[in-house]
């Protein structure tokens, strides 16, 4: 091998050392075992006009979206956001929710009441993407752009994967 390749791929190594220790010391929880998460921020607002579609199974009658506004990525490596259903009534209903993507899990830390305010849950605890919940929209949304090689990336990489035309699990894309 010539002496310039091999200083290339010394250097391209160790860019990418450096990037997996970045994201460790980011909180994504690679090699921390002592992993505690970070202090929740309130629901943020939300709005159903700017939603992006979850692409979800063609047996799901609920559309599902997430507004790219309440996207966030934690220090602790948290993506949090606000998922919006809506049945074909056109009623709509809001919950905020984190999902962990290095573990596969997600928590619900509110749901939108009835009446407009937001019901914080008693106690979230942690459930795993693949659990057998009433919705698998946190998994649909794991899949198709929150978390990247079980990795939280940024907001900006996530709306980006959101919006790419290939992705996830091909279901109802349109609102």
């Amino acid at each position: 091998m010539r002496p310039e390749f091999l200083g290339r791929f010394a250097l391209g190594c160790a860019l990418v050392l450096s990037q997996v220790s970045a994201w460790s010391q980011a909180g994504n929880g690679l090699d921390n075992l002592d992993w505690v998460e970070g202090s929740v921020p309130p629901p943020p607002s939300f709005s159903v006009e700017r939603q992006i579609a979850i692409g979800m199974p063609p047996h799901v009658s609920v559309k599902v979206g997430v507004d790219p506004a309440t996207i966030s990525v934690g220090m602790d490596g948290v993506v949090r956001y606000v998922v919006i259903m809506t049945n074909g009534n056109g009623n709509t209903n809001a919950v905020y929710e984190g999902i962990r993507c290095v573990s596969d899990e997600v928590k619900t830390y509110a749901r939108l009441s009835a009446a407009g305010q937001w019901s914080m849950v008693n106690a979230p605890i942690w459930k795993g993407l693949g659990d057998n919940m009433p919705s698998r929209h946190a998994f649909a949304l794991a899949r198709q752009g929150a978390c990247q090689n079980r990795l939280a990336t940024s907001p900006q990489e996530i709306i980006a994967a959101l919006k790419a035309p290939t992705r996830g699990l091909g279901g109802n894309k349109d609102f």
